[in-house]
């Protein structure tokens, strides 16, 4: 258990303790930004491989344990996190790498819902793991996920309107972290064309696709059908 919080402390260390500080525009002014991102994917590539390579080895305690009506809801909340991770790369996307520079053209599509929807999609899966599972091992491997997905989302906000505040500005009057909390405030409406209806059916076949090779993969099923 040791060596599985030394990995989560080194996944954490690297996303908060270099690329949410100035540490990282200090390393990218020397390095160039092309050559700093090409190095920072290796690392966090390396990184999540000490993260799994610990998780697996690690022993367990059992701290709780999931009802099949809670595995159930679980397994059904995982259809949302996909469908947003879907959305996530299908369209424009500031807040995410590579999109970073916010821009002023209208908010369209997963962004009215939120403009953070790789992170929930991450944290949605996170948390289902962590109450799906129960244990020891699972808490210190998926909330550090947890943690990195809802913590990412006020820190790119912020990177963000340093980077670009004229371009930020309206991005943040027409979008919100929470999902819907734009449009129930109505700063912004849900139009539910420009989502379309290739991603939520491109969600569906991965989460029906994972459901059925879930054991298969990671050798546990999270529902028996």
């Amino acid at each position: 258990m040791a060596l599985l919080i030394v990995a989560a402390l080194v996944w954490l260390g690297i996303h908060f303790g270099v690329a949410g500080t100035r540490l990282r525009g200090a390393i990218a002014s020397r390095t160039g930004e092309g050559l700093f991102r090409s190095l920072f994917s290796v690392l966090t590539i390396a990184a999540i491989g000490f993260l799994v390579w610990a998780f697996r080895a690690a022993p367990t305690t059992a701290l709780w344990y999931a009802p099949l009506w809670l595995r159930w809801v679980l397994t059904l909340a995982m259809l949302p996190a996909l469908v947003l991770l879907v959305a996530s790369v299908s369209g424009r996307n500031p807040t995410m790498v590579g999109g970073e520079t916010a821009s002023p053209a209208p908010v369209r599509g997963i962004q009215r819902i939120t403009r953070h929807p790789m992170l929930w999609s991450f944290a949605l899966w996170a948390a289902v793991h962590i109450l799906g599972n129960g244990d020891s091992a699972a808490l210190v491997f998926f909330g550090t996920f947890l943690v990195t997905a809802l913590a990412g989302m006020p820190s790119i906000d912020a990177k963000l309107a340093h980077r670009d505040p004229q371009a930020w500005q309206p991005l943040a009057a027409a979008t919100s972290i929470l999902p819907f909390a734009a449009i129930a405030q109505g700063r912004n409406h849900f139009v539910a064309g420009e989502i379309g209806w290739l991603t939520p059916l491109v969600g569906v076949a991965l989460w029906a696709a994972l459901l059925y090779l879930h054991q298969w993969l990671f050798g546990l099923a999270p529902i028996i059908l």
